[in-house]
Parts: structure tokens; C-alpha cells; sequence
């Protein structure tokens, strides 16, 4: 057993059991208690450990990215409601924050190298800059790119903070802010303009205009159609062919064919839906990770 995953979804759970009996993704064991439950020594033994899990897709681009299943390293997309502007607005105070929990992890243990990602947003830089504090507060160097599925291929934006924290280089990463151990405000305001300036940057941020799709409104289903050069695959990096599909907020959205739509309201679909609406686009980290390699 090589891996450690943390996973309190009960669906997405037995997801990933089925996922490590079938080879898909590292062999290992699923915990499905709260990571604020789990204490340093449970995770003594094991080479890569994946918190937040949901169906294992860090574990997946890893692999994809030629990053063994030997090789330690930690992931993890923690929950984002506490700083989301659709919820309360609690941050910090809330007690879906479980930042601490893991960072407590982190500190305990010290992995060498750590991948997360999370919503990117406005709301998304506050929370980014209290987990970059504590990181660098804990001697990691850190970094986060602003990325989006059209930079892999994909016929939608997906938009997500990707970041990375690594214990051996904390000096190379202060030299290249110039930040050193200026106060806490410097340092995030240098930070986040390197941020928006390498999103700016960033040959991943493509535009979706190649892309659009133009249906028939009187029909819920276009007949499937040969994408244009550029466009992406269903193998996540180029697809050859997409569904258009009518939405209920009256658009158009491509999908990839033989996806069939899911019964609005129905139990049976809610785990699905839940582990697919939370789960990182696969091609979109292997790209990061095998960028920071």
C-alpha cells in the first residue's frame, strides 16, 4: 500500500475503492473519517497521501504527468464555501475552514512537496493568501497559476487556482518575490501581482470563441458534429467530435459524446453528480504538475 486517501463522501469513497481494485489510480487505503480526525501517526507508512480525495484524480494525473506511484507527494482541493461569496461569509470562522486541520498535518509531517488547487476567484486570492502565509510561516516555498481546461484542449473554462508548496526551496522562492520576511500585507500584495500578471501571461488561458456552439433552440440535442482544427478530443487533449447540448439556463454547452444528461432530482444521481462537480480536470493538473517537475 502506497497511498493514503481522505475521503468522507461515502459514494465517492467506494469510488475510489473501485478505482484502486481496478489499477486506475494508486494502491492504498481510503479513510473516510474528518481530516480534522486524523492525526499525524495514521499516516506513518505511506508515500503519497491525497486529502479531499473525491474519485482520486490527483492520484490519475500524477500517474499522467510520470510522476510514480513511489515517489511521495501530497494533494489536496480544500472546500471552498466558507469563502465562496454565494455562502455565509464567514472565512476563517467557519467550521467548513479545514485549512488548519491540514496544515496541522502538514507541520507534523513535513512532506517534501505538496499540490493543491481551488476555485479561482477574487473571493479564492483571501484564501490563497492565508494558506500561502502559513506555508511560507512553515518554511515552503510557494506558488499558484491561475488556469483553465481550454489551456489542455478542453471546450470549457473550468477555471481553477492550481499551487504548489515544496520544503526544499524556500530561498530560491523569497529571491524571486523580493519579499523575503517583509510583513505579511507586502508580501501578499507582491504575490498577488505576480499572480495576475503571470495568469496575463500564461499561454493556458486560451480563448473560448474557437469553441462556441450554435444550436437549434427548438431542439434539447444537436446532432453530433466534427470539431474544428484546434478543438479538443475526448481523450482530454484534443477532441474530434463534441455533443452540443441545450442547458436550463437556456445555453449551449459542448460535451464529449455518449454522455447522456442526468434526471434532474433524482437520489440516485445526487453521488455522481456531487464526485464529477468536484473533481479537477485530469489533463489540466498533469500539465501543471509535469511543469513544476
Amino acid at each position: 500500500m502506497t497511498a493514503y486517501y481522505n475521503e468522507i463522501d461515502p459514494y465517492a469513497a467506494q469510488w475510489l475503492r473501485n478505482l484502486i481494485a481496478a489499477g486506475h489510480i494508486a494502491a492504498g487505503i481510503v479513510d473516510e473519517r474528518s481530516i480534522e480526525d486524523v492525526f499525524p501517526s495514521d499516516l506513518r507508512g505511506f508515500v503519497q497521501c491525497h486529502f479531499f480525495a473525491g474519485i482520486g484524480v490527483w492520484s490519475h494525473a500524477l500517474r499522467s504527468a510520470g510522476w510514480g506511484d513511489d515517489r511521495p507527494v501530497w494533494t489536496g482541493s480544500c472546500p471552498f464555501q466558507p469563502f465562496s461569496a454565494a455562502g455565509k461569509g464567514l472565512g476563517t470562522a467557519d467550521e467548513r475552514h479545514l485549512w488548519p486541520a491540514w496544515l496541522h498535518l502538514i507541520r507534523e509531517c513535513r512532506p517534501g512537496r505538496i499540490y493543491g488547487e481551488q476555485v479561482a476567484s477574487r473571493d479564492a486570492l483571501g484564501w490563497w493568501d492565508v494558506v500561502h502565509d502559513d506555508l511560507e510561516d512553515s518554511l515552503y516555498a510557494c506558488g499558484a497559476f491561475d488556469l483553465c481546461a481550454p489551456g489542455v484542449g478542453a471546450p470549457h473554462i473550468r477555471q481553477r487556482l492550481y499551487w504548489l508548496a515544496d520544503a526544499g526551496c524556500e530561498r530560491e522562492q523569497s529571491h524571486r518575490f523580493n519579499v523575503g520576511d517583509a510583513p505579511r500585507r507586502t508580501r501578499r500584495q507582491a504575490r498577488q501581482q505576480w499572480l495576475r500578471a503571470d495568469a496575463c501571461s500564461s499561454g493556458v488561458a486560451h480563448s473560448m470563441a474557437d469553441t462556441a456552439v450554435i444550436g437549434d433552440r427548438d431542439g434539447a440535442r444537436l446532432p453530433e458534429r466534427q470539431a474544428r482544427p484546434g478543438e479538443p478530443d475526448g481523450n482530454g487533449t484534443r477532441w474530434s467530435r463534441f455533443v452540443p447540448w441545450l442547458c436550463r439556463d437556456g445555453k449551449w454547452r459542448p460535451v464529449e459524446p455518449g454522455v447522456e444528461p442526468l434526471v434532474d432530482g433524482g437520489t440516485e444521481v445526487l453521488g455522481p453528480l456531487r464526485a464529477y462537480g468536484n473533481a479537477i480536470v485530469a489533463p489540466l493538473a498533469s500539465a501543471f504538475i509535469q511543469a513544476t517537475m
